[in-house]
């Protein structure tokens, strides 16, 4: 009995000492130091909104989004918001939130992505159950894709319902900043000088709504593709060109093969950096 105990505590030892020497992440601040995940939410709690900047796919991503929240909300009221639900589907979540609507239901009135059961339903829920504040804040995709074939001029041509949906027109653009320039870079033929313009939309709109519900003295939190916010561009900029005051943190996503000194190229991407194993298994 005392053998088996013994080999148990050593195996337990093993498991203990080896996960701890073989991290599935580690965080990083803009100038690529090493970060502890406390000083981390520390930061968090004095700003007024946090852009997590994820890979859709990873895990990781997802469990820290989950996570950061639940701590943050021990003291600090939570706004939260995602790209991942477009602004039109709005009454559908909101029915859900306050249970008028069941899960079945939210699926069948809203466009959800295909991996929202695994990785968006944990925050939705948990916004339910804390009574929090949900909010779709990205661009219905059907406009990102007209202005991707016809610049900004053809959401002139929409319904004043369907504008409400979107960010005031008319939108302001700036195609000097270096996300949008390598947008063009990297999809040659793909649409030409209005492919960054449907990045922008997104970008506006997402901002814009975030304004909207963002509540004075709470803490927003919203989750969206790391493009998005990375670089302190995308969304930042358009926070910052409605108010340039307002207090942002930014977290961004990177994936490297070895997690233990942060590549050049992902340093000062955001204020804190989730620096993911390469080979993290992905949700999709």
């Amino acid at each position: 009995m005392k053998k088996t105990f013994l080999l148990v505590l050593c195996c337990w030892f093993l498991v203990a000492v080896f996960s701890q020497n073989k991290p599935a992440y580690i965080l990083y601040n803009a100038k690529g130091k090493k970060v502890s995940y406390q000083k981390m939410l520390r930061k968090l709690l004095e700003k007024e909104v946090v852009l997590f900047g994820e890979f859709h796919n990873n895990p990781i991503s997802h469990w820290l989004e989950l996570e950061v929240a639940k701590d943050l909300k021990e003291n600090r009221e939570l706004v939260l918001g995602a790209e991942m639900f477009e602004q039109d589907n709005q009454p559908a979540l909101d029915l859900y939130l306050q249970d008028k609507l069941s899960a079945k239901g939210l699926d069948s009135m809203a466009r959800l992505c295909k991996n929202y059961t695994t990785d968006y339903a944990p925050l939705v829920n948990f916004a339910k159950e804390n009574n929090i504040v949900f909010s779709a804040t990205n661009v219905p995709r059907r406009y990102a894709a007209m202005v991707a074939k016809g610049g900004f001029q053809v959401l002139d041509t929409i319904s004043a319902k369907e504008k409400a949906w979107i960010a005031p027109l008319p939108i302001a653009y700036n195609a000097e900043l270096p996300g949008y320039k390598n947008m063009l870079a990297m999809m040659p033929g793909h649409g030409g000088e209005n492919l960054p313009k449907a990045q922008a939309i997104k970008d506006a709109t997402m901002a814009y709504f975030i304004l909207q519900y963002y509540k004075p003295g709470s803490l927003f939190i919203h989750y969206n593709g790391a493009y998005h916010s990375e670089n302190y561009e995308g969304i930042v900029w358009y926070l910052k060109n409605n108010r340039p005051q307002l207090k942002i943190t930014t977290i961004t996503t990177v994936s490297q093969k070895d997690i233990y000194q942060l590549l050049k190229e992902n340093k000062h991407k955001a204020d804190f950096i989730i620096c993911v194993d390469g080979d993290m298994t992905t949700t999709y």
